[in-house]
């Protein structure tokens, strides 16, 4: 039997992802469905990215890995072929593609369609090699909060998207699908945001009590989430109207924001151990003037480097107004607010605890002390800003009120009563 290597690319925008129909110019399957797909000899990911450039006209700016998965045999006896497929995830910035001649047709879809598709062979065992699962949702610290409850989103979709294949109308599946969903609500346990999305979720399908309410139900999830964020950035992005902003670590809302509020310069802290704040920078040079500085100095800097607004992201909003986010906002805004610079938290509204937990998410003390003395390391992944340093909290809704607080934060209880039906 022939063997030939092959890599298939899976590219997702927004909790979608691109199926292109092959055209009747191809060598095989034609008129399938698949990703972006070619023959991958000596170099898999180098593949990857020339065909994502072939088959759909984006450079390499443009997508981002997410993840890449094992390889696996699809043994084609008809045609006397062994594929080796190597599948791979990529996140894009657009929708926007040039497909070339080897396509006949393309769609952005919930990759769940792929269970209902005349496919590629296997097409769903290449997406099920790279799709998010809860140990990646809870083992993620390059990414903020929103996006990862996205993630999260996904994952209870593509779950209960399975379980309802497995057992017809899915009403069976319901019991896996709920334990999908408190494995998400244990993965991260800090981020509100997961909570209160996946447990509105839960609680809209809980009164049919079936695996395919859950995939429907996630599907409106996740688009509501990133309308969500998308117009919690643009709020943000009219209070910067151009001027000097400062900021650290990594927020997709905030990077949103920065890139539709056209600042006329902006100063990112490092943002360690992770130095996402240097990934930040490198991005928002592209459109305007950046000063990238330690996290030791980032407070002076705030005072030297004279910033109109200070604008952060949030892990969690708590109902008392202080905002939990990654360690060294609380110092940022203290200093901020020392030296009269407005201090911005922009982030959804679904980010607001109901309930007032508070997990710091301590991290490896080997990343700052592994010698030999008798000694604690406090190495704490986020840390809790007191609501005096903030000026404004900017969501979706606008500007939160205590008022509007109350009435989240009730909202956000009785969805997560779901588990007591």
């Amino acid at each position: 039997m022939d063997e030939r290597v092959v890599v298939t690319c899976f590219l997702r925008h927004d909790g979608a992802v691109l199926l292109l129909r092959r055209s009747e110019e191809v060598g095989s399957y034609q008129g399938k469905w698949g990703g972006v797909a070619g023959h991958a000899e000596g170099d898999p990911a180098g593949a990857a990215r020339q065909e994502i450039r072939e088959e759909t006209g984006l450079a390499d700016d443009d997508v981002t890995l997410s993840r890449r998965g094992d390889s696996f045999t699809v043994e084609d006896a008809d045609r006397g072929t062994r594929w080796v497929v190597h599948p791979f995830l990529f996140d894009v910035v657009t929708r926007d593609i040039e497909p070339n001649w080897e396509t006949a047709d393309y769609e952005w879809v919930a990759p769940t369609i792929i269970l209902h598709r005349e496919t590629v062979p296997d097409l769903w065992t290449s997406y099920d090699r790279v799709r998010p699962t809860v140990d990646t949702v809870a083992g993620d610290r390059d990414h903020g909060a929103a996006y990862i409850s996205v993630r999260a989103l996904e994952v209870l979709r593509d779950e209960a998207a399975v379980a309802a294949m497995a057992t017809g109308d899915g009403t069976d599946g319901w019991e896996r699908t709920v334990n999908v969903a408190r494995a998400l609500l244990r993965a991260r346990p800090s981020m509100s945001v997961v909570r209160n999305r996946v447990n509105r979720a839960m609680y809209a399908a809980s009164g049919v009590s079936s695996a395919r309410a859950v995939e429907h139900v996630a599907s409106t999830a996740i688009a509501h989430a990133v309308t969500a964020d998308r117009r919690a950035a643009e709020r943000a992005a009219e209070r910067i109207d151009g001027g000097r902003v400062a900021t650290l670590s990594r927020s997709g809302t905030v990077l949103t924001a920065l890139t539709r509020g056209a600042p006329e310069a902006v100063l990112v802290g490092e943002s360690r151990p992770g130095r996402e704040g240097v990934d930040v920078a490198e991005t928002v040079a592209a459109e305007t003037d950046v000063t990238l500085t330690s996290d030791a100095a980032f407070a002076h800097a705030l005072a030297e480097w004279t910033a109109d607004t200070l604008l952060v992201g949030a892990d969690t909003i708590l109902a008392d107004g202080r905002v939990v986010n990654k360690a060294g906002t609380r110092s940022a805004a203290i200093a901020g607010s020392f030296e009269g610079i407005t201090v911005d938290v922009v982030a959804a509204a679904d980010k607001l605890s109901p309930d007032g937990t508070v997990d710091l998410e301590p991290r490896e003390a080997a990343e700052l002390y592994d010698g030999d003395a008798d000694l604690s390391v406090h190495n704490p992944t986020f840390d809790v800003t007191p609501p005096d340093c903030i000026d404004a909290i900017v969501t979706e809704r606008g500007v939160l009120d205590a008022a509007a607080v109350r009435e989240i934060a009730a909202q956000h209880r009785e969805h997560a009563t779901w588990e007591s039906d």
